[in-house]
């Protein structure tokens, strides 16, 4: 048994050594790796691998993996492996939904990861003043994104960066304080949250410059929470650039479920972190490939990151694929499934 566990350990710190330094074009070697040790050591994703009747050692290819149900971290322990668990990343839910947890037994690593994946795509989170607008997810405490913006916060070494509940005047006077410097602006907010911003009434034409100067960067991170009407993504985007003066509305997509995030410049074109991949399924068969660009299909994540639960996870969310199969755009949920967080609304014909 000390030997599985010493094996077990080893495996483990290797993985993630290996996320930590991937390079593309090993993606799939490492995605195969993966499979193989979280099918030895992962008991609820060994049960999973076992109901389909798949043979671990005959998976030799991406599209061979079977993909964990992302329902079954509501109600199941999704762990690999057997460090201790520090605390859990808990989902947001309407009243009487039960909510997904997500062990953590490495902080340390999700931390990194996430600013690796951040600072990549946007640069040094010290070029920033972060202001995030999260009121619901400031609320429940045991979020995966305040956990992640409090780091990036702390990162930046900003005496202007700091979280907003619905302090809107004060939110305006600290940017116009932290546009007196060098550094960009980061606002990050839940969509709720940057739209009650603008029903505010306050004035956006004091950044006006500093757009011009491409210094303003404001994300929604999606979700009404069911504090409004639920918007598509191209309404809401709409509705922000004109009311704020800005010429695109940038996007993150994450989950509780995962450690990695994709980010999107504009027009909701999400491009995935480099431990990141999207898989499409057909909506009418879990087992049918979608491959051919732009058609709607049931989104399925590789996030390498989650070396300590499962990286293999069928979401409940809609979306496409880009022509160069990397980049996708996610479009609603699955019409039975529940409204999480993330959700805005399908805005096309399935068919």
């Amino acid at each position: 048994m000390q030997d599985d566990l010493d094996d077990w350990e080893v495996q483990g710190l290797e993985l993630k050594s290996q996320v930590k330094l991937l390079n593309p074009q090993d993606f799939e070697a490492l995605t195969l790796k993966v499979f193989h040790y979280q099918a030895a050591f992962n008991p609820l994703y060994q049960t999973y691998v076992r109901m389909r009747k798949i043979l671990v050692d005959e998976v030799k290819t991406i599209e061979q993996i079977p993909f964990l149900p992302i329902e079954l971290f509501k109600n199941y322990r999704v762990q690999t492996g057997f460090s201790p668990i520090l605390f859990d990343f808990e989902s947001s839910g309407t009243t009487g939904q039960v909510p997904s947890k997500h062990p953590v037994c490495d902080p340390r690593f999700y931390q990194e990861h996430a600013q690796r994946t951040f600072e990549s795509q946007y640069g040094p989170l010290a070029d920033y003043h972060i202001f995030a607008l999260l009121p619901s997810y400031i609320e429940r405490g045991n979020s995966s994104l305040v956990f992640m913006m409090d780091h990036f916060i702390r990162e930046s070494s900003s005496e202007f960066s700091g979280f907003y509940l619905n302090q809107y005047e004060s939110l305006v006077n600290q940017i116009k304080s932290a546009l007196k410097t060098d550094r960009k602006i980061w606002v990050m907010g839940v969509t709720f949250g940057l739209l009650d911003w603008l029903d505010s009434g306050q004035d956006f034409s004091f950044w006006k410059e500093a757009v011009a100067d491409g210094r303003i960067l404001v994300m929604e991170t999606g979700g009404m929470k069911g504090r409004r009407e639920e918007w598509i993504r191209d309404r809401v985007h709409a509705f922000l650039k004109e009311g704020m003066g800005l010429p695109a509305i940038a996007s993150e997509y994450g989950m509780t479920e995962l450690f990695s995030q994709a980010y999107a410049d504009q027009d909701g074109i999400f491009s995935p972190a480099d431990s990141m991949r999207v898989l499409l399924r057909e909506v009418s068969d879990p087992f049918a490939a979608v491959t051919k660009p732009g058609k709607v299909g049931g989104i399925k994540i590789i996030d390498l990151a989650n070396i300590d639960s499962c990286a293999f996870i069928e979401t409940r969310d809609l979306g496409s694929l880009e022509s160069d199969g990397l980049r996708f755009k996610v479009l609603g949920r699955f019409d039975n499934a529940e409204m999480r967080g993330c959700s805005l609304m399908v805005s096309q014909d399935l068919s």
